[in-house]
């Protein structure tokens, strides 16, 4: 395996000039999804590198249950340093393990909560709660729910909570819960991939941004919308829950609103600084899958070798 074990460990600093980039010069669609595929790739190919070192490290401790032959020096000099790396290799898999087993309990406990809290309520799309704090959140499952509560339609006029209301709406077509907790999950999975969560969070709420501006058709209603919103919500029940003005930077979404709507194009020119970045991104996420799996299959022959049958 070499050295190529520890490379999809650092490579996502590869993918730290896209996760700016981006979200300035491609548009919110195709920077959702990017960002969000090259997150999960490169976090399932460290996370996949961890567990390989932590098999080493496993077949060093005295009264493991691993076959003996795993301990054996043939198969520590496939990992460079392996006492240190080997060994440290075990915490850190329970740490990312935890971490993500966290953050997806959480997401499950706040969604399954909400939806018991709302299960009595008249609409089957949108819900409004006579509650005094103002806020608005897409709530994910079956057809999706928007939950608005009066304290904030209240503040808004009446095109800007049609605006509001488009901009759930566009959070619950396009999914973007499952962007949020992808993103959310390769952040728990490598600490370098933090710069690209914070990015898709931002880009997501661009995306929903564009299809309300769409659906309501006039661009500074839906940058007020989300300028009041903001001066007025207190935040949504989990980081994996989409709102209108609780994530992303503001005023950098309401100046973007009120420029120009963005070019939808798919893929920008190599030429381009963010051509560069995206290809270097695309780059690094292809040699950290081609890492992971030669040390996985190089490992798997190794470990195949030593055991006696």
């Amino acid at each position: 395996m070499g050295v190529f074990v520890f490379l999809p460990l650092v490579l996502p600093l590869s993918a730290w000039p896209v996760a700016r980039l981006a979200e300035v010069h491609l548009h919110p669609r195709t920077a959702t999804r990017l960002l969000t595929a090259v997150a999960v790739v490169m976090a399932v190919c460290s996370t996949l590198c961890l567990a390989l070192l932590m098999v080493v490290g496993t077949a060093q401790l005295p009264g493991n249950p691993l076959p003996d032959g795993w301990s054996d020096p043939e198969v520590r000099a496939a990992v460079p340093h392996d006492e240190v790396a080997g060994r440290a290799a075990i915490p850190a898999l329970a740490v990312v393990a935890t971490a993500c087993a966290r953050t997806l309990w959480r997401h499950h406990r706040v969604t399954r909560r909400a939806r018991r809290a709302l299960a009595g309520l008249p609409g089957p799309t949108v819900a409004v709660l006579p509650d005094s704090a103002p806020y608005a959140y897409a709530l994910p499952g079956g057809r999706g729910r928007v939950v608005v509560t009066t304290a904030l339609l209240a503040g808004l006029a009446p095109a800007e909570r049609r605006a509001l209301f488009a901009h759930e709406r566009s959070h619950l077509a396009a999914r973007h819960h499952r962007h949020l907790l992808a993103a959310q999950l390769a952040a728990r999975a490598n600490p370098f991939l933090r710069p690209l969560r914070t990015a898709v969070v931002f880009t997501a709420e661009r995306w929903a941004d564009e299809e309300a501006a769409r659906a309501v058709g006039d661009r500074p209603t839906v940058a007020r919308a989300i300028g009041k919103a903001a001066l007025l919500s207190r935040g949504t029940p989990a980081p994996t829950l989409a709102a209108l003005a609780t994530t992303g930077p503001v005023p950098r979404r309401v100046a973007a609103l009120l420029a120009p709507a963005p070019l939808a194009r798919s893929w920008p020119s190599a030429f381009t600084s963010v051509g560069l970045a995206v290809w270097g991104a695309a780059v690094g996420a292809l040699v950290s899958a081609m890492s992971s799996a030669n040390s996985a299959v190089t490992l798997f022959v190794i470990l195949h070798a030593a055991t006696r049958l």
